[in-house]
């Protein structure tokens, strides 16, 4: 047990490592170019978020491990020596509800402050507002505490009578109680008016947490449906659409100018929006110019882009090249392996969870036969098929941002993404993990048994009053699947097809 231990303990810091240094170059990659060696609060808030998100979505696989390290112990209290996961479980969750309440929107009122302000302003004005938002979040919890803060737990009453210990036992289907009379000592074959309803008010602390799960889970069924199919099919189509070849200097000449004469004028119009701001007239028409300028700008850059692929400079032009068309050919590799991946996610949720009974164990067999071959192996699968559910609402959160109606709120784009929308994806992904957690509980509910997520995740969450029927009719489930196959369908009928830029600024036919 001691060996285990040591190496679930040394895998634990290893990951920990590599999720750490994957965030920072996530970092590095997508963040614009204007806030590059600046804005380094933003940064770690960014950095330390994603870490979160990640560990603890791979807490729950280190939590089945933990319970097999003392499974074959011949003394009591072995698992008391393992690691403490219920303690780390809580520390997650605190750190998580910090980051997103009070860490993440201080980071994002300071970088979004006047930046002609002194620090110490600045720092004030987002004191104030994450204050303010505070005090108006708690009293919107304190009043839905104090109406509906109750759960109702659904019991049977079952008796029988008692009798001296015979020498045999002489039970029937049609009599499963001991001695004569009406009696209900059997949960399946009780009559309906043995089921009551125990009603009971939750700790306050419990409540939070469970309505962050319900917003969490509302998000994740949104991410999480459009990621599953978006993250493997995104990287086919972009295969897809890839530039077939170099084109020619003179075709290239032509489109670098065009695109030179689209900057310079794209500069002109933010230099006289700057000058509209130091006067003092920001009306609506100037927000709506603002918003205008920032599209064309992304979409300028994306053009920019999309040259420099299609005609690489330089001595090393050839290997940028092959590069390029192996960067391509990976993206292919990993999309059909993440399309199997995605396929059986969404297998094991129709044949697990939304038949009743379920049909089969499925991934949960896999791991289980995984684990017999050896004690990790079972549960690095686990935590990859996890992961993989993570890195699914990631992409769904990079790809529709937050859309609201005909506009998109805080999109991430490759090298262009501004840290106040790092901050606020950084925000959905936290309170998304906590529902990823959840649900992977949930779907691998045999596999991961007698953990220490299954204690916490508990009937509170399903028992609450008014959200319960969410769980019962198993409306999370059944919106994931719904969005993941529209997105399955776009991609079918749309994703193969090139993007056609959306802005002003666009490459000549």
């Amino acid at each position: 047990m001691g060996d285990f231990n040591l190496a679930l303990v040394i895998v634990a810091i290893v990951v920990c490592v590599l999720v750490f240094l994957f965030n920072v170059y996530l970092l590095i990659n997508y963040q614009h170019p204007d806030d590059a060696n600046q804005a380094y609060f933003p940064k770690f808030v960014v950095v330390f978020g994603l870490s979160v998100a990640a560990i603890s979505i791979l807490m729950l696989p280190a939590d089945v491990a933990n319970r097999q390290a003392c499974r074959h112990a011949i003394y009591n209290g072995a698992c008391n020596l393992t690691l403490p996961m219920k303690d780390l479980w809580l520390a997650v969750y605190i750190i998580d509800a910090v980051l997103v309440f009070f860490i993440i929107p201080f980071a994002m009122f300071y970088y979004e402050g006047d930046q002609d302000k002194s620090v110490g302003k600045r720092i004030k004005s987002a004191l104030l507002w994450v204050v303010t938002t505070a005090i108006v979040c708690a009293l919107l919890l304190g009043i839905l505490y104090g109406l509906v803060g109750k759960v109702d737990f659904t019991v049977r009453h079952l008796s029988s009578s008692a009798t001296n210990f015979p020498s045999a036992w002489d039970f029937s289907s049609s009599q499963p109680c001991i001695g004569s009379g009406v009696r209900a000592c059997s949960a399946y074959t009780a009559n309906a008016e043995s089921e009551k309803t125990w009603t009971m008010r939750t700790t306050f602390p419990e409540y939070v947490v469970a309505l962050a799960t319900i917003v969490g889970s509302v998000l994740f069924s949104i991410f999480g449906g459009v990621g599953i199919a978006c993250l493997p099919l995104g990287l086919i189509a972009s295969f897809i659409r890839r530039p077939k070849a170099v084109i020619a200097r003179s075709q290239y000449i032509k489109e670098a100018t065009e695109l030179g004469k689209k900057a310079r004028e794209l500069k002109k119009a933010a230099d006289a929006l700057h000058q509209e701001e130091r006067s003092g007239s920001k009306g609506r028409k100037w927000r709506k110019n603002v918003k205008a300028v920032e599209k064309e700008l992304l979409q300028l850059e994306e053009d920019v882009k999309l040259l420099e692929e299609m005609y690489p400079q330089g001595e090393k032009a050839e290997t940028s090249w092959a590069l390029t068309v192996l960067g391509y050919l990976a993206k292919l590799v990993l999309g059909i392996l993440g399309l199997i991946v995605s396929v059986a996610w969404v297998a094991h949720i129709v044949i697990y969870l939304l038949i009743d009974p379920p049909l089969s164990p499925f991934l949960n067999e896999v791991f289980i036969k995984l684990d017999d071959i050896w004690g990790l192996l079972g549960t690095a699968a686990f935590a990859f098929f996890c992961f993989y559910l993570l890195l699914a609402v990631i992409a769904g959160a990079m790809m529709l941002g937050l859309r609201l109606v005909f506009i998109t709120i805080h999109p991430m784009k490759w090298g262009a993404t501004l840290m106040n929308s790092f901050l606020f994806n950084v925000a959905l992904i936290l309170l998304c993990s906590i529902s990823v957690i959840q649900f992977c509980a949930t779907a691998f509910g045999y596999y991961a048994q007698a953990t220490a997520a299954q204690e916490i995740f508990g009937h509170t969450l399903q028992s609450l009053c008014g959200i319960k029927y969410l769980y019962k009719y198993n409306v999370f489930q059944i919106a994931f699947i719904v969005l993941a196959g529209l997105t399955f369908v776009y991609y079918i009928a749309f994703g193969w097809r090139r993007k056609k830029p959306s802005g002003r600024f666009q490459l000549s036919s």
